[in-house]
């Protein structure tokens, strides 16, 4: 038997679907903290030096957290091509804004504090503000419209084709439910982002970051109550027709697909999956009092939970559904048509299994290393070092 077939065709779609939600999920626990430092730095921050404070928080590690965005990326190239090539041809433009901000921040990092200049230092400060929000909403508002189904389709040589011009694609992606998603990505990455400036910071910075990041906790939790209403009642779901095979080939026009009913018919099928929406809840909860009572490790583990359920109950409610087609249901992308080949995939799984430990046992070392709250005499002291 050659090597990589020892794990069926099957197996390994279903591993990969499993990789990519970790990865994905890995990048909003990691850099998602970053992206809401950025996003409250103009209002937990009043002065040059409390300003400093809240950026050095992030300083040693937002570069290495960026690591899981690249291999989220990566793995969506490699493992599902006609996902990659479908989504960032319809999001071109989302893309592109959300490429921008997160360039535009590495610049701010590096460059706000080389001079002592107010306009300098301001300019900058809100180009981090840009670079944390902006990407938190777009991958919010993306994500809702994932659930809403993408006006795209095949042709008969499988390429993709979007309707409307460029600009009625991007302004169409701001729609309603779309935004609301966008507005509870925001409200949870600035809860997580608070609650590792609890954990980071003292002071001002701190008791600022609690009050807000508490209000924050209760939009996500509320926003994603109503968007799951709204997912009940409001929105078609998608369901693929009749039988259909798990191992064959990657055709994107292989199964036959309707658009109907509720997504939330998934929990009935698969009672298990709750759990997922009831941690995000909870998680939030959970975090809010914690910000609210001052609690530090344990409030960030409790932004962590919800960021981890809230975002798998989308792929489990979702499966087997990668990009669902709004326009012609059969050219929706799956787990099952949207993948790479056996062979491809296999040999992914085994870098993977190589690489991805040394990557968490370094980042584990690196926060191990750099651990400490980061204060306004920190800052003072090693002002020519700091950013």
């Amino acid at each position: 038997m050659i090597l990589h077939e020892m794990i069926s065709y099957e197996t390994l779609r279903l591993i990969w679907w499993g990789l990519m939600g970790v990865l994905l999920i890995g990048f909003a626990l990691t850099d998602g903290f970053d992206m809401g430092v950025g996003a409250l730095l103009p209002f937990v921050a009043k002065t040059d030096i409390e300003r400093r404070v809240a950026i050095n928080t992030v300083g040693p590690v937002w570069e290495g957290n960026q690591v899981w965005f690249i291999l989220g990326g990566g793995a969506i190239f490699a493992a599902w091509p006609p996902l990659y090539a479908v989504s960032f041809s319809g999001f071109y433009l989302a893309m592109w804004v959300v490429l921008a901000a997160l360039i535009v921040r590495p610049v701010a990092f590096k460059y706000r504090s080389k001079r002592d200049d107010v306009r300098w230092r301001s300019t900058w400060d809100w180009a981090l503000f840009a670079g944390g929000f902006v990407p938190a909403l777009i991958f919010g508002v993306a994500v809702g419209n994932v659930l809403q189904g993408v006006p795209f389709h095949f042709d008969e040589d499988l390429r993709s084709i979007y309707e409307g011009v460029w600009y009625v694609k991007f302004l169409s992606l701001l729609n309603p439910f779309a935004l609301l998603t966008g507005v509870v990505s925001v409200a949870m990455l600035v809860m997580h982002g608070a609650a590792w400036l609890s954990v980071k910071a003292d002071g001002a910075v701190k008791t600022r970051a609690r009050a807000l990041g508490s209000v924050a906790a209760l939009v996500a939790v509320a926003g994603y109550a109503l968007a799951g209403l709204w997912l009940a009642f409001g929105i078609d779901g998608y369901q693929i027709m009749g039988a259909f095979v798990t191992d064959g080939p990657s055709n994107p026009l292989h199964f036959e697909v309707a658009k109907g009913g509720s997504w939330l018919a998934a929990y009935g099928l698969r009672p298990w999956i709750a759990i997922a929406p009831a941690l995000g809840v909870l998680g939030g909860l959970l975090a809010f009092l914690g910000l609210r009572a001052g609690r530090e490790v344990s409030t960030l583990l409790a932004s962590k939970l919800a960021i981890f359920g809230m975002i798998s109950s989308v792929g489990l409610t979702m499966f087997p559904f990668l990009l669902p087609s709004s326009t012609d249901p059969r050219s929706s992308l799956t787990v099952w048509n949207a993948s790479s080949s056996h062979l491809t995939l296999f040999i992914m799984l085994v870098a993977t299994v190589i690489f991805l430990p040394l990557i968490l046992a370094y980042t584990a070392w690196v926060y191990k290393v750099l651990w400490g709250k980061v204060t306004e005499a920190n800052v003072t002291e090693h002002s020519s070092s700091l950013y």
